[in-house]
């Protein structure tokens, strides 16, 4: 679901009108009608300011359903992670930043590098 999608089905749940939505946010009528529209995209300040109007993250306003979740094929694992106790979640977090920093240094080098 867009954006503008997003802010709609919310505004109508909570039974409010452009106007109370405006009024609720401080984000002037007509910047919530381009919104809704779909002609205009939030600054990060009013797409905060909506978050917090509507009691929801950033990231759900922005972000369709598994889009920066995990993989599919590594859900399972992260999952299986949450079991871990907390000492093992600090080595699991410790491998995965090595193995992300790893990924950022052969892009930096170049593909042909030796680095392991």
């Amino acid at each position: 679901m867009k954006f503008s999608q997003r802010i709609i089905a919310l505004r109508r749940e909570r039974g409010l009108t452009q106007q109370a939505f405006a009024d609720a946010t401080g984000i002037h009528v007509q910047q919530i009608k381009r919104y809704e529209a779909d002609t205009s995209q939030p600054s990060a300040d009013a797409l905060k300011k909506v978050a917090k109007c509507f009691g929801v993250t950033t990231d759900w306003l922005l972000f369709e359903n598994a889009e920066r979740g995990p993989d599919e094929d590594l859900r399972l694992q992260f999952e299986a992670m949450s079991q871990l106790s907390p000492e093992e979640k600090d080595i699991a977090r410790a491998v995965l930043e090595g193995l992300a920093l790893r990924h950022i240094a052969r892009q930096w080098v170049g593909p042909g590098s030796k680095l392991r």
